[in-house]
């Protein structure tokens, strides 16, 4: 039995840590913490949560005792609270982005922040980076495109089948965080799509870096907003520079993935879904089809919030304290 602690509980990825952590056997919460909830039963914010017997608490993360910590901060928040708890031995899984970059330089450029706390941590991919993980104090959660858009591009990128790929996202508007916008507000978002920091997104370096490691792969990224709750449905096109059949490709995809128990490659006649991965912590992969003019379309699907950040947490404490990966997380999507 570990205790753990999540810092910034009462966003949406907080409901989430605590929704999952509640079927966990080997984990007991000891702290939710939020200083605007104080004392309110977490249910009032997180109403899928009523009947737990947890209440957000205002405590600095200087006084958090726990085996392990997720700290569900903005970016730029996380810097200030990460080091303190990994010099008091407490293990840290970071949802934020300020951990996630090897060259603090990039993270600085892209995020517009200055970043005063630099610390060795594993980007938190357990499809790549499992063995570091297990060894790991600070482990740097994937942010949400990234993990559709990394999943889907690092087979092509490891066979050397591709120089450039080109991701387009299509985004639940849960990923905006639970606090309302006017780029949220609902008659600004339903029946509509909306594209946004079309080249200039943030998490485009952050898939760059990752592909980057498997090949020399130019990585172009743009998000769109979409009028559904959770996911996120991820196209990838890229030209081949092979001529190969969709039927291999696929296999490509099955022996890298083989003993992902979270990545599920689709048939061929299929193609990836939201309504498959939503609420779960699955990533699905498919389609695999390829134009006459070489260009081959690669589509994956996750649910933001859990695979794209609380349920990928979860699996990377999993990792981390030995326990076995799909404790907790073992559910199927809510289809339709």
């Amino acid at each position: 039995m570990i205790d753990v602690g999540i810092i910034g509980a009462s966003g949406y990825t907080g409901g989430e840590l605590l929704r999952f952590l509640k079927y966990h056997d080997n984990v007991n919460v000891i702290a939710a913490t939020s200083r605007q909830y104080a004392g309110i039963n977490v249910s009032k914010v997180h109403p899928h949560l009523r009947g737990e017997n947890i209440k957000f608490k205002d405590i600095p993360a200087e006084k958090v005792d726990a085996d392990l910590v997720f700290t569900a901060t903005p970016h730029g928040a996380s810097m200030d609270i990460v080091p303190e708890l990994i010099e008091r031995g407490i293990k840290v899984v970071d949802l934020s982005g300020d951990y996630r970059f090897d060259d603090i330089a990039v993270y600085e450029k892209w995020y517009g922040i200055e970043h005063s706390a630099p610390l060795d941590a594993v980007y938190g991919l357990p499809e790549v980076y499992r063995e570091e993980i297990k060894k790991s104090k600070l482990v740097a959660n994937p942010g949400c495109f990234p993990t559709g858009g990394i999943l889907a591009s690092l087979p092509l990128a490891k066979e050397k089948l591709i120089d450039a790929i080109i991701l387009d996202s299509k985004s639940g508007v849960s990923g905006a965080g639970i606090k309302p916008t006017g780029a949220t507000h609902y008659p600004n978002i339903s029946d509509n799509i909306v594209p946004y920091a079309v080249t200039t997104h943030r998490h485009m370096p952050e898939i760059q870096q990752e592909v980057s490691k498997f090949g020399d792969v130019k990585v172009s990224f743009t998000p769109h907003l979409v009028p559904v709750i959770r996911g996120i449905l991820t196209t990838a096109h890229a030209f081949l520079k092979e001529d190969v059949t969709s039927e291999h490709v696929k296999e490509i995809y099955d022996a890298f993935y083989e003993s992902e128990p979270f990545v599920r490659v689709v048939d061929m006649d299929e193609i990836p879904r939201l309504s498959a991965v939503r609420g779960s912590n699955y990533c699905d992969i498919g389609c695999f089809q390829i134009d006459p003019n070489g260009r081959i379309i690669i589509v994956s699907a996750i649910d933001n919030l859990v695979k794209g950040a609380s349920g990928q947490a979860i699996q990377n404490m999993n990792i981390m304290f030995g326990f076995d990966e799909k404790k907790s997380l073992d559910v199927t999507g809510l289809h339709p």
